[in-house]
C-alpha cells in the first residue's frame, strides 16, 4: 500500500473525525444544559466547582422555600393521619360498621 491508496480515504477520515468531534461538543452542551436545569453546580476547566453568587434576594428566597417546605410537611402529616382514619374505617369489619351506623341512627331517632 503506497501513499496514493491512503489519499483516496483521506476525505472519509477527515469527515469522520469532524463528525466525532462535533458529536462530542453537542454532548458536552447537552450535559451542561441538563446540569443547569437540574440545579447541579457547574464545574470549571479543572474540575473545581463554580458556585453561584449569593445575595440577599437569594437568601430571602431560600428562607421562603424553607418555610413553605415546613408547611407542606405539616400538611402531609395531617393528610397521613386522615388517611389512617379512612383506612381504619374501610378495613373495619362490615358487621362492626353496620352496628355503628345503626347505633347512630337509633340515637338520631331518639332526638327527634
Amino acid at each position: 500500500m503506497d501513499g496514493s491508496d491512503f489519499l483516496q480515504y483521506l476525505p472519509f477520515l477527515i469527515g469522520g473525525g469532524l463528525l466525532v468531534s462535533f458529536a462530542g461538543v453537542i454532548g458536552w452542551v447537552q450535559t451542561t444544559k441538563l446540569k443547569i436545569n437540574a440545579g447541579y453546580p457547574l464545574e470549571g476547566m479543572w474540575g473545581q466547582s463554580l458556585h453561584p453568587k449569593r445575595d440577599a434576594q437569594t437568601d430571602q428566597r431560600v428562607m421562603l422555600l424553607t418555610q413553605e417546605n415546613a408547611a407542606l410537611q405539616a400538611e402531609i402529616g395531617s393528610v397521613k393521619d386522615r388517611l389512617a382514619n379512612v383506612e381504619r374505617i374501610v378495613t373495619d369489619s362490615g358487621f362492626h360498621l353496620t352496628h355503628e351506623i345503626d347505633r347512630l341512627r337509633i340515637g338520631k331517632d331518639k332526638d327527634q
